[in-house]
């Protein structure tokens, strides 16, 4: 950013992490950019699109959308008023249980990544990375 001078830097969603860290650094060094989100885009049965994804099997292919399936389903339950630590634990066994090696699933704060309570208000991201065979798959929603 300080080589380049721009007004608007635009990082996709997919690595949502990466987002928010760039974000607050390029506030806190006061670059003069503002840092832009950029929606995931996704094939249509919900896999956020990857070059990665070439590296899956036709098999691993056909479970790869359980990812997404699951973060919409902890997104149901977290704004239905469930708390964090069950929705998290049903999420991964429902990812281990479709041949996943999980990584992590989290729900932080959207803002800060910060930790959250079992019932904690505002703006809440389930961020999840898990393997299959030898590909490692990221994705995350907002809950």
């Amino acid at each position: 950013f300080t080589q380049c001078r721009p007004d608007v830097a635009i990082f996709g969603e997919k690595d949502y992490q990466q987002l928010r860290v760039v974000a607050q650094m390029a506030r806190d060094l006061d670059l003069g950019v503002r840092v832009v989100g950029s929606r995931t885009v996704r094939e249509r049965d919900g896999l956020a699109m990857s070059s990665r994804n070439v590296y899956l099997s036709a098999d691993e292919r056909r479970v790869a959308p359980t990812l997404h399936g699951v973060l919409k389903q902890m997104a149901t339950r977290l704004r239905a008023g469930d708390d964090i630590q069950p929705a998290a634990r049903a999420g991964a066994a429902e990812i281990t249980k479709a041949g996943f090696a999980l990584d992590y699933l989290e729900v932080r704060h959207a803002e800060t990544l910060a930790p959250l309570g079992p019932k904690e208000s505002g703006p809440k991201r389930i961020l999840v990375a898990a393997k299959i065979g030898t590909t490692r798959l990221i994705d995350n929603i907002a809950a």
